[in-house]
């Protein structure tokens, strides 16, 4: 039976799709029952008082969860998030509602022992309610009480070969697509990059030393599964920079209807008779295609990587062989100073271990953000008010005119006063003598 009352929450069960309410009801339930007999270590009644105190949030209109402080394992600085109810007396069993964060492996594989081991650790020593890989990425364990924290702690690093994940002013937990693992696609290794800068900056992860968080993202290719240039500071989306190759026999048969476009995937829906120039040719947005007879041409130079036609005919259109990886700057939700995307700081880069030049061009940015980067500013705010010239320049990056969407609309470009001045007058004199003007 039901400790509290929650009429406010039980409206939430009453639509068509699946209530995280009766998720945690169901999790009540099994705890006041205990058939398997297990000795928890924190109030049984932890689920049905997190329901209560989530109703009286709703009647009151306000929350009645506050953070009491750093709370955490000893020797890290993040991992986890300290919650206190601010009605203790009326909800004891969430008195302390900790969160802690798992570093996820790459590409979210999983063996089931780990699973079944981390289920029944969580149901041991927390609330048994787990939120796996939300917008922060990693392993959620929702709720549990100080004196489990260490207990948890040794029970992942040394039974379960895992770790905590990021929270507070330092690098989150990296985060990838399936990369090579599954996915025709990928240009580069996620999987692997991942995993390596995972290990490289572990003291960053753990030891939050940063004006505010910073978060690795990476997308095999520009399809972006993880859409790492709008959730990540530094954003690497698989490229190649060669040509597209093409399967002029699947094109044709494309245009013929023997092989059905977007992998056969209609959504049940009947689109008629593929037609190359509507579908395909017309929609790129560089206008870089053409049929010259039966024969589909490409300029490749004016490409954008846009992948709609390798998606729509993936039997005729393949990535190119030289690949690597575009890095992007800059890129956050809409907390201090609105939502931004990553900005272009390197339109090509090789990717592969042990990734050298990527790691020099990382700890450039963090050694400059650290000096210059105000508290709670990220990265891509410091770059709005420096400008990306400035972090050009600390990059030792040239600058190029793919940073810039199109003329006039970056705002993070501005001109040095003897280039406006001085600078091109004697450029223009220069050409006039050599030319004889």
């Amino acid at each position: 039976m039901a400790k509290h009352k929650t009429p406010l929450l039980d409206e939430l069960e009453s639509g068509p799709w699946p209530s995280f309410v009766s998720d945690i009801k169901r999790e009540a339930a099994s705890r006041a029952k205990n058939e398997k007999g297990i000795a928890y270590q924190i109030p049984v009644d932890v689920c049905d008082d997190l329901l209560g105190v989530l109703e009286l949030s709703f009647t009151d209109g306000e929350t009645h969860w506050k953070h009491g402080g750093i709370v955490g394992v000893f020797g890290y600085g993040g991992g986890v998030i300290g919650r206190y109810c601010d009605q203790p007396e009326m909800f004891p069993g969430v008195a302390h509602f900790h969160t802690m964060r798992i570093n996820q492996p790459s590409g979210l594989y999983y063996h089931t022992k780990f699973l079944k081991d981390l289920c029944d650790l969580w149901e041991f020593r927390g609330s048994g309610i787990t939120n796996m890989h939300g917008s922060t990425g990693d392993i959620i364990l929702l709720g549990t009480t100080t004196p489990q924290l260490e207990e948890i702690f040794w029970t992942l690093t040394h039974d379960m070969n895992a770790d905590l994940g990021g929270s507070g002013s330092n690098l989150r937990t990296p985060g990838c697509c399936l990369g090579k693992s599954r996915c025709e696609f990928a240009c580069i290794d996620t999987q692997a990059i991942c995993h390596a800068l995972t290990n490289e900056y572990q003291d960053f992860l753990h030891r939050p030393a940063f004006p505010y968080k910073f978060k690795f993202k990476f997308d095999g290719c520009p399809n972006g599964c993880v859409a790492s240039i709008a959730r990540s500071d530094l954003a690497f989306i698989g490229l190649w920079k060669d040509n597209i190759r093409i399967d002029q026999k699947a094109v044709e048969a494309y245009i013929g209807g023997e092989i059905k476009p977007n992998g056969g995937a209609h959504s049940g829906r009947d689109w008629g008779k593929f037609d190359i120039q509507k579908e395909i040719i017309d929609l790129c947005p560089t206008k870089c295609m053409w049929m010259e007879g039966k024969t589909l041409k490409i300029n490749d130079k004016e490409c954008s990587h846009c992948m709609h036609c390798i998606n729509a005919m993936p039997r005729a259109l393949r990535i190119g062989v030289d690949t690597g990886c575009a890095m992007l700057l800059g890129g956050k939700a809409p907390i201090l100073d609105g939502a931004q995307m990553g900005t272009l700081i390197v339109p090509f880069i090789n990717c592969e271990p042990p990734y050298t030049e990527i790691k020099n061009l990382i700890e450039k940015i963090f050694e400059f953000w650290m000096e210059e980067g105000k508290n709670r500013e990220r990265v891509g705010e410091t770059m709005k008010r420096l400008g990306l010239a400035k972090f050009l320049e600390v990059l030792e990056l040239k600058p190029d005119p793919r940073m810039v969407q199109e003329p006039r609309t970056n705002p993070y470009i501005f001109w040095k006063e003897e280039e406006v001045t001085g600078g091109w007058d004697r450029k223009i004199e220069d050409y006039r003598s050599r030319h004889k003007m």
